[in-house]
């Protein structure tokens, strides 16, 4: 990596529905990977249920936007990472979020997870090793 590009974390600690925290995080998120910043999420607290699948907001009367996530991958944000410990604690596992992917294409662009389940020791250490950090 160049010395002059910066590593960003955007951590999404809030849910997804009742507040604006989650969608402007993730139109941020898609703002700075079109700009070819080196980007990754986190996805700690009640942030986990932002890639929870299966979401109907019809009732909520707000507009569903999980559908966005899939277009990750086609951004190159590929590095998408969910603390264990905060899923357990809300009764949640891997296999209740969305499945989201990228093609690797340094593996002959073969589909790949985009999301890294870590303990939170891992995530305070991929908080460290970011240049930016910032949280919705």
């Amino acid at each position: 990596m160049s010395e002059g590009i910066k590593k960003f974390l955007y951590v999404n600690r809030k849910a997804p529905h009742g507040t604006i925290y989650a969608l402007e995080a993730l139109e941020v998120v898609l703002i700075g990977a079109a700009f070819e910043q080196d980007v990754s999420l986190a996805f700690l607290d009640d942030g986990v249920f932002q890639l929870v699948k299966g979401w109907d907001t019809k009732e909520l009367g707000s507009k569903n936007f999980a559908p966005t996530y899939m277009a990750l991958g086609d951004y190159d944000v590929s590095k998408i990472y969910v603390e264990k410990e905060s899923l357990e604690e809300r009764g949640l596992s891997e296999d209740d979020l969305m499945e989201l992917t990228y093609e690797d294409e340094d593996d002959d662009w073969a589909e790949k997870s985009s999301i890294h389940i870590v303990s939170r020791e891992e995530m305070a250490r991929l908080m460290a090793a970011n240049d930016v950090i910032l949280s919705f």
